[in-house]
């Protein structure tokens, strides 16, 4: 018994089970030993039915002994495992509590074999905190991944955080460590403290959390993500109806910390029902299909933007509950609103409380430095050959599909991934089994995980943040891609923000930036973004990036975003491009929204870009051919003298398209010469000119009736007069 007991004392024991609660000995079974550590206890008394035995402290050691015939029992034929603890503390509190050591295992040996497999794709049913009912006590069951580690604890405030009182079960090869604890409900702060091969003890969080404490603090707290009552069936049925591709999309990307702060308290963020109050009334006024959500996922560090993700199951704390996260994401999906969440499956942080060297050992990190440290970030980086490893990215990726009925994943730094040298020096690494830098490990999970989450949901938004030209990024894995639905056109996004930061008047110098990035614009499902990571940093935001006076930035960003909007591929723009804002996002601030109710031009920007998403929405052939050369045709791409080009965009039914002219210069161009695709007559739809917007007025407003002449790339052409920086659309008279 003394090693038995030092093991529990030292928090060394693999299997508590083996000395604590209920064992037999004698001939016939009939002699019941029971036993609990109880160190913070000046006395214990076993409790069943009416009976009442003080149990004998051994050595003053905390271990509580009780050694009785099996008769003690009311009925020894009924289940001599009922039976409770009243602990008397030396504080003099007093407690009764069943007996966390009488109950068997409750994880199914084939959900152990399909995590170490690397294919239990719901792990989030079974590890982390889980509501149990056994032999009718309500409680929680708690299981944690550490197949290295000597030891693992639950610890909390119920056990003075103590990790002798409430030693786990490893559950043999399978790495997993389980404990049921009688009473503990939701609410309840807790940790796993695990005790490495190497001696030492470290108190971690769950991995598997669903909620956890408000920064600096960062214990797990026990949610089951019940109490919520989803409204969102008609929404989700119409997802698994509908396809992505021919639809319109146009994404509001935010960080929910700082779209809007209170003005009362600008140091208080938002909760997740203010933000449904305030943001979702302001997205559907301003036009946007989707919302794109910087990482809510739990991270330590605000200005990481919550990149840096120690919870990748739990909701950040900062704004609320899951419940509340869930109420949020309902209200939008009830007001027509597609969510999309930024997720981090390509490194983690340093943090000591978190996923480093969990159990002491590399255990999510790959162990090679250069495969599983990132030098630019300084962060860990996933063991993507791993199979539980991978197991575990895959089931978060379900996870906030699944439980928060989020519309798609804009996966985060994708290329990071797929290069072995990303970001490093020759000497820093290693080539694969065939030579070449790229990491087949983590190509081979991303087309895994894609692949899982179009079984399960067919239609979500799975987005590639990915600026190489790996190929196939969008392609289905069948046909040798990575499987996502979509890519970020990074390419187009760096030329559009270097040519519109040129003056106009060399703009001409520079006029195939414009043309290139039709020659690959059908090569992927392509989003263009117009992201975060372009206003911040000393990059100055969109507004600051144009040439010119204060009526040329104003023109010039309205034509950016008309060339974005009319460009193939979806969109998407960060958070405060559509107030013009002069400031360079900042996450520890609220976006500058006192220029929308003081400066005019703020105020007709804002309505510029809302009519520019009912434009976008309105119309198929921005939208239904995205990906499709034939949605697209030149008129006119040659005319770099005068900076304007123009263009076609078609429906799936040619007949419907529209016509865009654009002038990159501040001359107004009278009786310029354009080509036309159809003999029809066309009418003015839209001119970013237009003074509600702040323009000039100096478009023609009026029928034009082509002339049957080829001209250009079209076989008609009429003349009009083009507006100093920007663009018009034409549409066929009666569409």
């Amino acid at each position: 018994m003394n090693d038995q007991l030092e093991k529990i004392i030292s928090t060394g024991h693999h299997d508590p089970f083996e000395f604590l609660g209920v064992h037999f000995s004698g001939e016939e079974e009939n002699r019941v030993t029971i036993r609990t550590f109880q160190p913070h206890a000046s006395s214990v008394l076993l409790l069943s039915d009416n009976k009442r035995l003080e149990m004998s402290n051994v050595d003053n050691s905390g271990l509580f002994v009780s050694e009785i015939e099996r008769s003690w029992f009311s009925d020894p034929h009924l289940d001599p495992y009922t039976y409770q603890y009243e602990i008397h503390f030396h504080n003099g509190s007093v407690t009764t509590i069943n007996d966390p050591y009488r109950f068997l295992p409750q994880l199914e040996e084939t959900d152990r074999y399909l995590f170490n497999f690397g294919t239990n794709y719901k792990l989030y049913e079974h590890l982390g905190c889980h509501p149990a009912t056994l032999s009718k006590i309500q409680g929680t069951v708690f299981r944690v991944w550490a197949p290295n580690a000597r030891s693992v604890s639950v610890i909390g405030n119920f056990n003075s955080w103590d990790g002798r009182v409430h030693p786990m079960r490893s559950l043999g090869s399978s790495g997993i460590w389980e404990l049921f604890l009688p009473g503990i409900l939701e609410g309840e702060l807790y940790k796993f403290e695990v005790r490495t091969a190497q001696g030492n003890t470290v108190n971690k969080s769950d991995p598997f959390q669903f909620q956890g404490e408000f920064r600096p603090n960062n214990a797990s707290i026990v949610n089951y993500l019940d109490g919520y009552t989803w409204q969102d069936d008609n929404w989700q049925a119409q997802k698994i109806i509908e396809s992505p591709y021919d639809k319109p999309i146009s994404i509001y990307e935010l960080h929910p910390g700082s779209w809007r702060r209170d003005p009362d308290n600008p140091e208080r963020f938002l909760s997740y029902r203010e933000l449904a109050e305030q943001l979702i009334p302001y997205i559907k006024e301003m036009g946007f299909t989707h919302i794109e959500l910087m990482p809510v996922m739990e991270h330590p560090l605000d200005e990481s933007w919550g990149y840096q993700v120690t919870g990748p199951f739990s909701v950040t704390s900062r704004h609320g509950t899951p419940q509340e996260f869930m109420y949020f994401i309902d209200q939008c999906h009830l007001n027509s609103i597609g969510v999309i969440l930024d997720w981090v499956p390509a490194h983690f942080p340093q943090d000591d409380h978190s996923l480093a060297r969990f159990d002491g050992t590399a255990l999510y990190e790959h162990q090679d430095p250069q495969k599983g440290m990132h030098p630019e970030w300084g962060t860990y980086i996933y063991n993507y050959g791993r199979r539980e490893v991978s197991n575990y990215l895959i089931a978060s990726a379900l996870f906030w599909l699944d439980k928060f009925h989020i519309d798609g994943l804009r996966v985060d730094a994708v290329a990071s991934m797929l290069y072995l040298d990303y970001s490093r020096k020759e000497g820093e690494w290693s080539a694969n089994c065939y030579g070449g830098r790229e990491n087949l490990e983590a190509i081979e999970f991303l087309r895994h995980v894609n692949s899982v989450v179009f079984d399960f949901h067919p239609n979500t938004l799975m987005i590639a943040e990915e600026s190489t030209s790996f190929y196939g990024v969008s392609k289905p894995t069948h046909d040798g891609g990575l499987g996502f639905g979509f890519k970020w056109n990074m390419g187009w996004m760096n030329d559009i923000l270097s040519y519109f930061s040129k003056d106009p008047l060399y703009r001409k110098y520079h006029h195939n930036i414009l043309t290139f990035s039709i020659m690959y614009a059908f090569s992927e499902n392509f989003i263009l973004p117009l992201s975060h990571d372009e206003v911040v940093h000393g990059k100055k935001s969109l507004l600051s990036k144009m040439p010119g006076d204060e009526w040329q930035k104003y023109a010039n960003l309205r034509l950016l975003l008309l060339t974005m909007w009319t460009h193939p591929g979806k969109k998407l723009l960060f958070m405060g491009g559509e107030l013009g804002q002069l400031n360079e996002w900042n996450c520890k601030s609220s976006l500058d929204w006192h220029l929308a109710e003081t400066n005019d031009n703020n105020q007709k920007m804002l309505t510029f870009v809302s009519d520019l998403n009912t434009l976008y929405k309105s119309n198929a052939s921005l939208w239904e051919l995205d990906f499709s050369n034939e949605g697209f045709q030149w008129l006119d791409y040659e005319d770099r003298n005068n900076s304007i080009i123009s263009f076609v965009r078609y429906a799936k039914h040619k007949n419907d398209h529209v016509v865009c002219i654009l002038n990159f210069t501040p001359q107004t161009y009278y009786d310029y010469k354009v080509g036309l695709p159809t003999g029809q007559t066309y009418t003015e739809l839209f001119c970013s000119d237009n003074e509600i917007y702040g323009g000039s007025n100096a478009s023609d407003k009026r029928t034009f009736r082509p002339i049957a002449e080829p001209y250009a790339q079209a076989n008609f052409h009429s003349t009009l007069t083009i507006p100093p920086l920007a663009g018009v659309i034409l549409k066929p008279s009666g569409l």
